[in-house]
């Protein structure tokens, strides 16, 4: 049987990508590349077809069940538990809140439309030129390569940064109400935290620094979230914001940790197929 072609989820017209060198794929990268430069984050609105966007939604919404609930509220911005060297206030010791259901790399069957585009090369390849990182390589983790997350009513993200230089999602599904993206570009730099202002934006007293990026499906998004603290904001209602997180490296064979595993999936094994 002939496998499906992931291309045929991507708007082409708007994306011309098949062929990297051409005019049109090299203005995408372009412009992708100055928003990286100026804000931390690209993005390619519209990139997946609404009708493709639609069908990941569903089949999302029927993987649900076999999803974990990861749930934490004992880590700061910077992934770690709180430092009680640091004042009250100070962002080291400031706990985040995050609420999320997390469906793992393999419990996503090889038929689901995210997973098609996450395997298939042409993605890898744009990807690599606007992050200019080549070569680029899927992660090899059999829980984090790809993950597919659900927030419902209350969810949230609390206010972090990422220990990966790059972060590449889609959006899926939007929620009725909430579940914005917020993040504060290049708040910290090299060797400088910047403590003051990051406490100033935890706190909700920094709404000039703030850049907001509304949830429209068919998105995708490449975000440099090393520098950048963010959060997505609790979701409302009863549709559930759907997400696919894509997970590249620079260096292949690119694991998780167990600690992170566990956390994030409740195991560090990967479940046997039925």
């Amino acid at each position: 049987m002939a496998q499906p072609d992931p291309a045929r989820l991507v708007d082409l017209e708007r994306y011309p990508i098949l062929d990297l060198a051409s005019p049109g794929a090299r203005a995408v990268i372009e412009d992708g590349r100055r928003s990286l430069r100026d804000l931390g984050v690209a993005l390619l609105p519209g990139f997946v077809r609404p009708d493709a966007i639609a069908e990941m939604a569903a089949a999302t919404e029927a993987l649900r069940p076999r999803a974990y609930l990861e749930n934490v509220d004992a880590g700061t911005a910077y992934l770690e538990l709180p430092d009680e060297a640091f004042p009250e206030g100070h962002p080291r010791r400031a706990r985040q809140l995050s609420k999320t259901w997390v469906l793992a790399y393999d419990l996503v069957p090889a038929s689901h439309p995210a997973r098609q585009l996450y395997e298939w090369d042409g993605l890898r390849d744009l990807l690599a030129e606007i992050l200019e990182r080549r070569p680029l390589h899927r992660m090899a983790d059999p829980l984090g390569a790809l993950n597919l997350t659900a927030m419902t009513e209350s969810h949230v993200q609390g206010w972090h940064y990422d220990s990966t230089d790059f972060v590449v999602s889609l959006a899926i599904q939007a929620s009725e109400g909430g579940g914005l993206f917020e993040c504060a570009p290049f708040i910290r730099g090299e060797g400088e935290e910047n403590y003051d202002e990051v406490a100033r934006v935890l706190a909700g007293r920094a709404p000039e620094r703030l850049k907001v990026f509304p949830m429209v499906p068919g998105t995708l998004m490449v975000f440099q979230g090393r520098h950048s603290v963010h959060r997505v904001t609790p979701v409302e209602g009863d549709t559930p914001r759907i997400v696919g997180l894509f997970g590249f490296d620079t260096k292949p064979g690119t694991q998780s940790s167990d600690l992170l595993k566990m956390v994030r999936y409740g195991r560090t094994e990967p479940i046997a197929a039925d």
